[in-house]
């Protein structure tokens, strides 16, 4: 009996872990996201919060720095991942799809914040861009 609890709490450890590492890799995304939005509002690169953004370099920009982060992500939820980082990837990866596709479909339906091009490609970068970090994180770890 003391096997099988033994057993049940190293496997809840495991599962704690996991949750921990997909967590603090989403959350690690969006703050990084978001601290470089206001720096970018605040030195009026970008206009005022709420205001509509149209210039496509600027967008450029933003999905540039999103794509990056994603990376970074991919490569947090690869390190702290208790097993299988490739596995916590691509939930992340789903996790990001699902969350930024709901956000364009919402931004795009509801609001003119900007061009719809941005908001799908985030949607479609999302999960890419995190596995690619994964797979780095890897690879670094085999060398």
């Amino acid at each position: 009996m003391s096997t099988s609890l033994a057993l049940g709490s190293t496997a809840n450890r495991r599962i704690g872990r996991s949750v921990v590492a997909i967590a603090t890799a989403f959350v690690a995304n969006a703050v990084l996201s978001v601290t470089v939005d206001q720096v970018l509002h605040v030195l009026h690169v970008y206009p005022e919060w709420g205001q509509p953004m149209f210039d496509p370099a600027l967008n450029a920009l933003a999905l540039g720095y999103r794509i990056v982060f994603g990376v970074v992500a991919g490569v947090i939820v690869a390190h702290l991942a208790p097993s299988a980082p490739m596995r916590h990837a691509v939930i992340l990866g789903i996790i990001g799809l699902v969350v930024a596709t709901l956000a364009a479909v919402y931004t795009i339906t509801q609001y003119d914040f900007g061009p719809d091009w941005y908001p799908i490609a985030l949607a479609l970068s999302s999960f890419p861009t995190i596995w690619l970090g994964a797979a780095l994180h890897g690879r670094r770890r085999r060398a």
